[in-house]
Order: structure tokens, then C-alpha cells, then sequence
């Protein structure tokens, strides 16, 4: 193969990361690349991409649906402590600062706002940790697909949603980007963790060209410059995944199955 499709799926604001990495793979290969921003989950059901950047849920979805089109070969490592350098991230409540709630349970009877129901950081641990506490009968007065994760902080920082769940990496960028934002929320709570979205790769390429994508993506923190950048997204290095990596996800949606909480409510 002479040319890569990446295609993301990812939240806007970690897309410098990601923009980082396929010109790394197309530079030091030596093959032509392509970032797409795709907009709905139907490429990758199509298998249109060579390489994505997507949400752990939707990958153990289609594998459930016996859609086993790509292969994770790694993912991020984020800075700070509370990542422990594992590839994980958590999923951070937040409320606006002015509010009463203290807990994810003073939530209950308010409003809810995600960004979409194939992501897990937004809706899939929501929904398990709703299992875990046993309030699987109508816990939020109102649920609203916000779209994005930045739109649900927006709804949340404006005051017109109580609470949602948001990617940490995706909340701390656009509170450090934003200090009027970082003034108008709170994090009452952190879920997870949980493993971060993997760089998969179709298996339509070539094992070989799979292993030197991963070899790329895993070493692109050595150049010191393109650490500086990495950092900018909070990203510290990649390191090696396999599917078995997820098997955190996959057991958080058997556990929401088995309860018959599958819409968040």
C-alpha cells in the first residue's frame, strides 16, 4: 500500500495528536496520508479507513456484531499521576461550580446530558456505573444526546444541564484552554479507569505494514520536538495494545446486558 486513510472519531480538541501521528506514519514510511474527520460510525462499519482513531465501545460493538474489521495496536499514555503510566483515562462528572451536587448520586431526579451512545467515556461507564449502584430505574429526570463531549461541557458550564460524564483528557484540554470554562465547572466524581481509545488498524493491511505503523506510532515520543507536541494533548507516549487490552470494556457492557440497562435513563 501506497497511501493511508486515518480516519478519527474522536473529540476535536485532541485532533493535533492525532494529525501528529498520521504524518509521522506517512513521513517515515514513506507513503502518502490522509486525515478524515468522519462524523458517523459508517465508515467504520464499511471498513473505508486503513487506520482509526475511535472509542473502545464501538470497537467491542461491532466485534459483537461479527464486524471484527481492525486491530488495536496502541494507544496513549496521558500525562499526570492519576494515569499511573498505563493507557487509561477516566470519565470526570462535572457540574457547574455554583451548584449543590457533591456526588454522582446528588444527580439524581436532574438532568443528564452525554455526547453520543457509542462512546464510552460519555455513556457506556455511565451506564455500568449506574448498574454498580443498582439505579437502573429512571435515575435522571432528563437525558440529551449533546452531540460532543464539548457541547455537553458547554450545556453543563451555561448552566442549562446538571451534570455529565467527560473524557479526562478531553475536559483538562479544554479547561486549560479555557479558563473562564475551568471557573464555571466542578468534578464531583471520576469513573474508571478505563482503557483509552486504541490507533486500530484494518485487518485489510498487510501484517507487516500493521507492525511497522505500530512500530512508528510506539517510538514518535523519542524526537524530543514531536514530544513538545505530543505534550500539548496531554499525551506522554503510545505503547503496544492487542484486543485483549479491552477486555475492561467488553466486561463493563456484558455487565450492563446482563442487568438489561442498556439506555442510559
Amino acid at each position: 500500500m501506497n497511501r493511508l486513510r486515518f480516519g478519527t472519531f474522536l473529540a476535536p480538541n485532541v485532533m493535533p495528536v492525532y494529525e501528529l501521528v498520521t504524518d509521522a506514519v506517512g513521513r517515515r514510511l514513506g507513503v502518502e496520508t490522509e486525515l478524515v474527520v468522519e462524523t458517523s460510525y459508517e465508515n467504520c462499519e464499511r471498513d473505508v479507513n486503513e487506520v482509526c482513531f475511535v472509542c473502545s465501545l464501538p470497537y467491542v460493538v461491532f466485534e459483537r456484531r461479527g464486524l471484527d474489521l481492525a486491530v488495536p495496536i496502541a494507544a496513549p499514555v496521558l500525562v499526570g499521576e492519576r494515569y499511573a503510566g498505563r493507557p487509561v483515562y477516566f470519565s470526570d462528572v462535572i457540574v457547574h461550580r455554583d451548584a449543590p451536587f457533591r456526588s454522582f448520586l446528588d444527580l439524581r431526579g436532574r438532568s443528564w446530558a452525554y455526547n453520543e451512545p457509542l462512546s464510552h467515556s460519555g455513556y457506556g461507564i455511565t451506564r455500568y456505573h449506574m448498574v454498580q449502584l443498582g439505579e437502573t430505574t429512571g435515575f435522571f429526570g432528563e437525558v440529551i444526546e449533546a452531540g460532543f463531549h464539548e457541547e455537553a461541557i458547554r450545556m453543563v458550564a451555561d448552566g442549562e444541564i446538571d451534570g455529565s460524564a467527560i473524557d479526562s483528557q478531553v475536559l483538562a484540554i479544554a479547561m486549560r484552554d479555557d479558563p473562564d470554562l475551568a471557573e464555571r465547572l466542578r468534578i464531583v466524581e471520576a469513573l474508571g479507569p478505563s482503557t483509552i481509545q486504541p490507533v486500530a488498524v484494518s485487518r485489510r493491511v498487510p501484517e507487516d505494514l500493521r507492525e511497522a505503523i505500530r512500530d512508528v506510532v510506539v517510538t514518535i515520543h523519542d524526537d524530543a520536538a514531536t514530544h513538545d507536541r505530543l505534550a500539548l494533548g496531554l499525551v506522554d507516549r503510545f505503547v503496544p495494545v492487542h484486543t485483549e487490552t479491552y477486555d475492561d470494556i467488553r466486561m463493563m457492557l456484558d455487565a450492563c446486558e446482563a442487568a438489561g440497562f442498556v439506555e442510559l435513563r
